[in-house]
């Protein structure tokens, strides 16, 4: 058999193989650019500490602007203490903190999301910015990965980041209070809140701000003012949940900065 025959051969069978996966399949297989490994490290240069007189939260790196650094992080996190906030780097460095300068290219935070904004100066040191991705490509099942740093009983922080690995329970049609709509099976516990969810490409898709089977209040309740019907509350109370990063991507930053957060 000559080459040309031999080539045609395989060609037929690439087609036949391709057409017989499941397009959600080829579609999964796609995104899952990056090991659990690479995401883990991805995880660990952008997530950093939020600060004040004690440890309050985690946070996402999310811009650099030269020097300028923006922090994304729960806004119930900053609400825990006062100013002054510091930052802390997956180098260990420790940077003062504050609101950021209002820019004319900035926009604001949408009201009533449980987000807010820190920034901090490095004049001499560079850090990776996190790459920012959405939640519409998000379905039941999709592999997530949650970072943070939990405080544990004794309310000590250990001295890596958090890494859990779970999946895509829940898209609500409509957010819950804050602007929470993924719920995710990944065990997000206290001190984590403000930490990124990240995709299998890497991608941030939200923001970890409330964990599973809270233990008061009742967090679950929509922007309108509605509630879920019991059997689904009862779901929602066993996952974790997050705001979607789009949230952030149409009120924090504009088109120009979320190409540069890509890069």
């Amino acid at each position: 058999m000559d080459w040309r025959k031999i080539l045609l051969v395989a060609s037929i069978v690439s087609l036949s193989i391709s057409s017989a996966i499941p397009a959600s399949d080829r579609i999964v297989a796609v995104e899952r650019s990056h090991t659990q490994q690479q995401v883990q490290k991805l995880a660990a240069a952008i997530t950093v500490k939020v600060l004040s007189s004690e440890f309050l939260g985690s946070g996402i790196l999310v811009r650099k602007d030269g020097e300028v650094y923006t922090v994304l992080t729960n806004a119930h996190v900053l609400r825990a203490s006062q100013p002054p906030y510091r930052i802390q780097i997956s180098d260990g460095r420790v940077y003062a903190a504050s609101f950021p300068v209002k820019r004319s290219h900035m926009k604001s935070l949408p009201q009533n999301t449980d987000l807010a904004l820190l920034e901090f100066r490095s004049p001499s040191h560079k850090y990776q910015v996190a790459s920012l991705g959405t939640s519409s490509n998000l379905n039941i099942g999709h592999e997530v990965f949650a970072a943070g740093f939990p405080v544990n009983g004794e309310g000590f922080v250990g001295k890596g980041v958090s890494f859990k690995v779970g999946e895509i329970s829940l898209v609500l049609d409509k957010a819950l209070e804050g602007g929470y709509r993924i719920g995710y099976t990944n065990d997000v516990q206290k001190g984590m809140s403000g930490g990124p969810l990240l995709n299998s490409a890497g991608e941030v898709v939200a923001i970890n701000g409330m964990h599973a089977e809270p233990l008061w209040g009742n967090p679950y309740v929509y922007q309108d003012g509605t509630e879920p019907d019991n059997s689904l509350r009862q779901r929602m109370e066993r996952y974790s949940w997050g705001i979607p990063m789009e949230i952030y991507k149409k009120g924090g930053m504009n088109r120009q900065d979320a190409e540069n957060a890509k890069k």
